[in-house]
């Protein structure tokens, strides 16, 4: 049921929004409708959903412009709509939604947190944490942004093909935070939330049709399914998560593997290489290491200094640290980690990767600190147990 209405509801919102334009408000009818939908179709689910939904959206609409003392003129417009002919649509509105809330009039802050919640269906607090901020200044920050919209007089059309490429940028942005929500969760009582990816995906796969000449949408569709493959062995029955380095390979979905490295092959050469091209070509190099031990880290470390040069940012600096521990030893790694507790002081992975590497130094004492502090600001309940874990193993003399 989650996965059918995470479906819908960028395609309701974005008939409601082409017909009406008032994009703060159907928003708002939309999150309603999926809200009453949550509480009554696990009891029995309506033979058209997309039509159960445009009609309580719609209702829910009428029931705004009512609040607002509207002109009966338009109050009687929306009560007389045909809700079932435009709710059964088979158009998929998605993409033209996606290039709206990435409207030029928004701040690039503003575009990523509009997309993420009409589109990739995150609730705020889950926004909020992918950008490391309180989750009121998030609420605020889409709020405006709805407004923003409306402002502009935007309206539910494709935009032109110059503007399109000034807006795939953080259309690709977007969807790449879709997908590391649901690979891997901020918070909640799983480590993964297999339909964020999965819709991450299919959008992607939606965006390429619409433009298969990018290399840079290619490169990200390869990078999600490569990394998307290792899904089933990441977790154990019980959820605890599984390193990297741990897992059992013959778990990894090899038809993926072999679909994102010949997707990526095809691009490579023929287009300038970007930053979503050289993370699938790290991920690639992964997939195609039959044991840990076979991993090419010294390709990984040139193929991550030329991603921290090309978009450099904290994550991948902390990434690079990793490979560079790998190659010239844990000391040289955790040197580059100093300069990043300003920047990803508040999230947990610096403390997760600051411990895994005094691990690897034989420093059990300030790994066990690391790994107490990343506990302590991990959201993920299965990421906290596991730390804990690594702590009581160290204490019991087990690591």
């Amino acid at each position: 049921m989650e996965d059918l209405l995470r479906t819908l509801a960028p395609q309701v919102l974005g008939v409601l929004a082409r017909k009406h334009g008032q994009f703060d408000a159907c928003e708002d009818a939309v999150q309603e409708a999926l809200l009453e939908a949550s509480l009554k179709w696990p009891a029995e689910l309506p033979r058209e959903p997309k039509a159960w939904l445009m009609a309580v959206a719609n209702r829910r609409l009428v029931d705004f412009y009512r609040s607002e003392s509207a002109r009966r003129s338009r109050e009687e417009h929306f009560t007389a709509m045909d809700t079932q002919s435009t709710s059964v649509s088979g158009a998929d509105d998605t993409l033209t939604l996606m290039f709206l809330c990435c409207h030029p009039a928004l701040s690039a802050p503003s575009q990523l947190a509009l997309t993420l919640r009409a589109v990739g269906g995150l609730t705020t607090a889950e926004i909020a944490s992918a950008f490391l901020v309180p989750e009121a200044t998030m609420g605020q920050r889409i709020s405006r942004a709805k407004q923003g919209i409306q402002k502009a007089g935007a309206t539910f059309t494709m935009p032109p093909p110059a503007e399109q490429k000034a807006r795939l940028g953080v259309v690709l942005h977007v969807l790449y935070l879709i997908f590391n929500e649901g690979y891997a969760a901020s918070s909640g009582a799983s480590l993964q939330r297999e339909d964020l990816t999965t819709e991450a995906i299919r959008l992607t796969r939606l965006l390429m049709a619409a433009v298969p000449d990018d290399g840079e949408v290619a490169g990200l569709l390869a990078l999600m399914l490569l990394t998307d493959s290792r899904r089933k062995a990441r977790t154990l029955t019980d959820g605890t998560p599984v390193p990297l380095a741990e897992q059992d390979r013959s778990l990894w979905n090899h038809q993926q593997i072999q679909d994102g490295i010949a997707l990526l092959t095809s691009v490579l050469g023929r287009t300038r290489p970007g930053p979503y091209q050289l993370q699938a070509a790290i991920a690639a190099v992964h997939a195609e290491a039959a044991t840990d031990a076979a991993t090419d880290w010294p390709q990984i470390l040139a193929l991550y200094t030329v991603l921290e040069k090309m978009a450099p940012s904290p994550v991948v600096t902390l990434n690079r640290a990793v490979a560079v521990a790998m190659v010239k030893g844990p000391a040289a790694g955790l040197a580059l980690l100093d300069g990043l507790d300003s920047a990803l002081g508040k999230s947990h992975r610096l403390d997760v990767v600051r411990g895994h590497l005094h691990e690897l130094a034989g420093d059990s004492a300030e790994a066990r600190n690391a790994y107490l502090a990343a506990a302590a600001k991990a959201g993920s309940l299965p990421e906290r147990r596991y730390l804990m874990g690594k702590v009581a193993g160290m204490e019991t003399g087990g690591a």
